[in-house]
């Protein structure tokens, strides 16, 4: 950390990332997939991704999502939410919301956290 910023500062001015943990033959994810894209547009600063936990499970291993969609969120290399979430998009917008904000709680799930390393280098 910077020794001119404070936290809430620092983690104010980190990049958001938003992933969205999927399979291609989940049909809630099918359906769930163009809200997700959407929100880009009102998260500019935001990097959003999507990741199908088959075809990428090297990168989400030893993580196992058990249910769709799971949401990963983080501000900058902290992750902020990591949990199945409704399918709706007002979740979601309030997510990434709440997530941003000054104050967001951390994720103490250190394989959370290295999945966060393992999106950030992509």
């Amino acid at each position: 950390m910077s020794p001119h910023l404070s936290a809430s500062a620092e983690s104010a001015t980190a990049p958001l990332l938003v992933a969205c943990l999927c399979a291609q033959w989940c049909g809630t994810c099918k359906d769930y997939q163009p809200l997700f894209t959407a929100l880009q547009a009102e998260f500019p600063g935001a990097r959003m991704q999507w990741v199908d936990v088959e075809d990428e499970a090297d990168l989400v291993d030893p993580i196992e999502v058990e249910n769709f969609p799971t949401l990963l969120i983080a501000q900058g290399e902290r992750a902020t939410f990591f949990g199945t979430v409704t399918p709706h998009l007002e979740t979601l917008r309030r997510l990434i919301q709440s997530s941003a904000a000054d104050g967001a709680p951390t994720v103490r799930d250190a394989e959370v956290q290295a999945l966060v390393q393992r999106l950030g280098v992509r």
